[in-house]
């Protein structure tokens, strides 16, 4: 984990060894299950530190003092835990909540966190819509992130409504996405979102034009959102 830890530098991490303990026990499961399900196209040793480990840290670059501050996040899309699992790795005193449809998906991240002998990490399955309505998970978490889900109008009506008014949410994306940006102004505002900034990612190994949206959270959002299971993507805000 050489490449991960290197890189990590970058972003003012330093990792501890059992830190990346953890991360190579990740990295031997992902391969495994991968192998029985699809996972990820991404499974080489090199390309699994860059472009799933130290693209899932670049998170921090939001938050100038670290995550130190936060108590919950929850990964909307989390897939095989991208990016919400390297976050805990390294802020192990973080609450997490993983949402994934995909239900083979769930049952490798429960696996994964019970082999790291993780505490403090839910799993879900089910979709946005419908989680986002549960009294528990509306509303109830400092950190949304997400990575490479939708276009930011309807990425919004899936991730905002889990935080808290105050909160911040951080889509990872890629660059070239101006009209997108544009087009989001008015579902942020019906949401309760506002955005704050977006972020170029500047990291060794990270070549493909990263950025992180960043939308505070300024007020609540109404109780309609998120509408229907596929009507967000059908019929965005």
């Amino acid at each position: 984990m050489e490449i991960l830890s290197e890189g990590a530098k970058e972003l003012g991490i330093r990792l501890t060894s059992l830190q990346l303990d953890q991360f190579e026990t990740y990295f031997g499961e992902l391969a495994d299950w991968n192998q029985r399900m699809n996972l990820t196209s991404v499974v080489g040793y090199v390309e699994v530190q860059v472009k799933h480990f130290l693209d899932s840290l670049t998170v921090v670059l939001a938050f100038p003092g670290g995550l130190g501050g936060l108590e919950s996040v929850i990964d909307v899309g989390a897939g095989p835990g991208f990016p919400g699992l390297p976050l805990k790795l390294v802020y192990p005193d973080l609450r997490l909540a993983l949402v994934e449809s995909v239900g083979k998906k769930t049952d490798f991240l429960k696996h994964l966190v019970s082999t790291l002998g993780l505490s403090g990490v839910e799993v879900h399955t089910g979709r946005a819509e419908r989680l986002a309505h549960q009294p528990e998970l509306r509303e109830a978490f400092d950190l949304v992130v997400t990575r490479a889900l939708a276009r930011l109008p309807v990425l919004a009506e899936y991730t905002l409504p889990f935080c808290v008014t105050g909160g911040v949410m951080v889509a990872l994306k890629h660059g070239g996405i101006d009209a997108e940006l544009a087009g989001a102004a008015h579902a942020l505002e019906a949401l309760g979102g506002r955005m704050r900034k977006v972020t170029p990612v500047e990291v060794t190994g990270l070549t493909d034009n990263r950025i992180l949206v960043v939308v505070d959270k300024i007020g609540s959002t109404p109780e309609r959102f998120p509408r229907r299971p596929g009507i967000p993507a059908k019929r965005p805000l």
